[in-house]
Formats: C-alpha cells, sequence, structure tokens
C-alpha cells in the first residue's frame, strides 16, 4: 500500500537532513498515516481507510459521513462508496 492519505491527499515529500557542518542528505518526510475503521451509520457499513491525522480530526469535527459528502462535492476520489 501507498503512504497516502486517502482523503486529503497527503503523501510523501523530499527534503534535506542538514549536518552541523552544513552537509546536506536526501530524506523523506512521511505524513502520519493510520490505518482506521469507520462506522457510517447512514449507510449502515464499516469502512476502513488509510487517513492522516488531520483527516482524523475533522472527521472527529464533522462526522464521517459529512466530511466523505463534502469530499464528493469538491470532486475528490476517496476510493469510499456511500
Amino acid at each position: 500500500m501507498s503512504r497516502v492519505c486517502q482523503l486529503t491527499k497527503k503523501r510523501p515529500i523530499a527534503g534535506n537532513n542538514v549536518s552541523h557542518s552544513n552537509q546536506k542528505t536526501k530524506r523523506r518526510f512521511l505524513p502520519n498515516l493510520q490505518k482506521k475503521r469507520f462506522y457510517i451509520p447512514e449507510t449502515d457499513k464499516w469502512v476502513t481507510m488509510k487517513v492522516s491525522s488531520k483527516a482524523l480530526r475533522t472527521i472527529n469535527k464533522l462526522g464521517v459521513f459529512a466530511y466523505l459528502k463534502k469530499l464528493e462535492r469538491k470532486g475528490v476520489d476517496t476510493g469510499v462508496k456511500l
């Protein structure tokens, strides 16, 4: 599985490790992803998604169904069938 959030589409980015002597080497910054099961009472289904911590905070605020609907209106493909 790739390291991409299904909802926010966050993905790894590249950067540099910078030493004390200012020597630079390449590194990757990985998103904080969690594999999480969500229950959607409106559809009476369990859905497993790989989501970032930012997406989890938004789900806690809005609810999973409302957040998925909002993303659907924006045209974001989440891979979740409602």
